[in-house]
């Protein structure tokens, strides 16, 4: 068990530091048996975050993401609709002051059964 454990932490530390080494603009945490967003991950990232603008978490155990990962990564630009309306415990996503496309303002309303929380087209953030 700790053998698997230590293998998945290290499996995400690879997949951050990879990120952050070649630039990339994309974070895939996909299929690292992540129970929460690791807060760890943030200070590695503080340098590179502003320009991550796809995280993908594809086949984890996550049951929520806090409002730190939502302002730390405020700049995601795609969100993926049809997985989220596929996901019946989900009660709602806060995407406020996020860059937002015109597609995903149309499609999802009439999709998901939770609240999705949008700030107006345009809008945003306030100053930290």
């Amino acid at each position: 068990m700790l053998k698997k454990m230590g293998e998945a932490v290290a499996r995400v530390a690879r997949k951050v530091n990879e990120t952050v080494e070649s630039g990339s603009d994309t974070l895939d945490l996909a299929e690292c048996k992540l129970v929460s967003f690791p807060i760890g991950i943030y200070k590695v990232l503080r340098n590179v975050t502003d320009q991550i603008h796809l995280i993908t978490l594809a086949n984890n155990e996550l049951k929520s993401l806090t409002s730190k990962f939502m302002t730390t990564f405020c700049q995601l630009r795609d969100v993926p609709v049809e997985k989220l309306a596929a996901m019946p415990a989900l009660h709602s996503v806060n995407l406020r002051f996020n860059p937002l496309s015109a597609e995903v303002r149309v499609i999802a309303p009439p999709l998901i059964k939770f609240d999705m929380l949008m700030s107006p087209e345009g809008a945003r953030a306030p100053p930290p």
